[in-house]
């Protein structure tokens, strides 16, 4: 039998997936910048007041969509890993199988690619609690690259002097066991990695990379950026 408060958790769940949903239709028609709780309530049939028990304002309610967004994708990004390494494959097709995931998720999930990697949304600024699930992606790449290190190693590439002191900082917090050089390249792989994404889902690829070769020409990039990394194909 299901308890009042189950009832009650039940309910609560539905509404804020509906007010949830509404908010991805109008990131999609309008933008970030535009979403308001107001303009939601009322296509949900809802009063201001109640909607505010649910997100208390609109940086909540933004919040929500950029964590579900960041989750959305790391488990794409997992789910890709996963399944290449049940396959057994080397790191450097499982850096690519994850590289394509992305792209993947971007292509499917163009809006919400755009609220977590597109402009920032004006006076909004990101909470801590976005930082576990903007990590999904990251940590899964940075682990393809650690298993390659503590096996057949990665092939590094020295970075110059001037820049040796921020290597090292990079490599102490944000990959801690790996080489300076191994996150210096990491650092590069992740931005071009988002940069071409966003190239092909922002239109900037008209004219440069023919629409359908683009899933060969990212394929090729993502196997470019594994080699940047030092990783090594069979």
């Amino acid at each position: 039998m299901t308890t009042p408060q189950g009832a009650r958790a039940r309910a609560r769940m539905e509404v804020t997936a509906a007010i949830k949903d509404e908010a991805r239709r109008q990131l999609a028609a309008e933008g970030a910048a535009k979403l308001s709780l107001r303009a939601v309530a009322r296509e949900l049939g809802m009063v201001s007041s109640a909607l505010y028990r649910y997100f208390p304002s609109r940086d909540d309610l933004l919040t929500a969509l950029i964590i579900d967004a960041y989750d959305s994708l790391g488990e794409a990004a997992e789910s890709a890993h996963a399944a290449a390494a049940a396959a057994d494959a080397a790191p450097a097709h499982r850096w690519v199988a994850v590289c394509e995931a992305v792209r993947g998720w971007a292509l499917t999930h163009p809006h919400e690619y755009a609220l977590i990697y597109g402009s920032p949304v004006p006076g909004y600024s990101a909470p801590e609690t976005t930082i576990p699930p903007a990590a999904r992606v990251a940590l899964v790449l940075v682990g393809i690259l650690r298993e390659a290190f503590e096996g057949r190693g990665l092939a590094r590439t020295p970075v110059p002097a001037e820049l040796a002191p921020e290597a090292r900082r990079m490599a102490d917090e944000l990959v801690p066991g790996l080489p300076p050089e191994v996150a210096v390249a990491m650092a590069a792989a992740w931005a071009q990695l988002f940069g071409l994404v966003g190239f092909e889902l922002f239109g900037q690829f008209q004219g440069v990379v023919e629409e359908a070769e683009r899933e060969r020409f990212f394929r090729h990039a993502a196997a470019q950026l594994a080699h940047g990394v030092g990783l090594v194909f069979p």
